[in-house]
């Protein structure tokens, strides 16, 4: 079993940054892809980047790339999602997830197993 808790989320203005973390606990951390999430008031959830915690390029959506970087502390155990050049759209839950596997594939919420309980990111214009 997997165990994933989110922390980082607040309030920011437009243009600001914050960083999230995803301590990741139980099962394998070597062998997990690890995704970030948010899902905006009234708008399906919507998958931002995946990473491989046993190394690998991460993947980005279109939405994120070029001011979302995911990256990995393996001493402990926590994936982070910094977020720079944040937009009032950014504003949600975000959530990170994980799958037992030996890499990642897409960033369907359907192939994520586990789920944090997520941490509210606001962003004010």
């Amino acid at each position: 079993q997997v165990h994933l808790m989110e922390s980082g989320g607040g309030s920011v203005q437009a243009g600001g940054s914050l960083r999230l973390a995803c301590l990741v606990s139980g099962g394998n951390y070597g062998s997990s892809c690890v995704a970030w999430f948010r899902q905006a008031p009234g708008k399906q959830r919507e998958g931002l980047t995946n990473i491989f915690t046993g190394g690998s390029t991460p993947y980005y959506a279109t939405s994120v790339k070029g001011r979302f970087t995911v990256s990995l502390d393996n001493f402990k155990n926590t994936v982070y999602l910094q977020m720079n050049d944040l937009k009032s759209e950014d504003t949600g839950m975000y959530y990170c997830a994980a799958m037992v596997a030996y890499g990642c594939s897409g960033l369907g919420d359907y192939e994520y197993n586990f789920w944090g309980q997520g941490t509210q990111v606001t962003v004010s214009s």
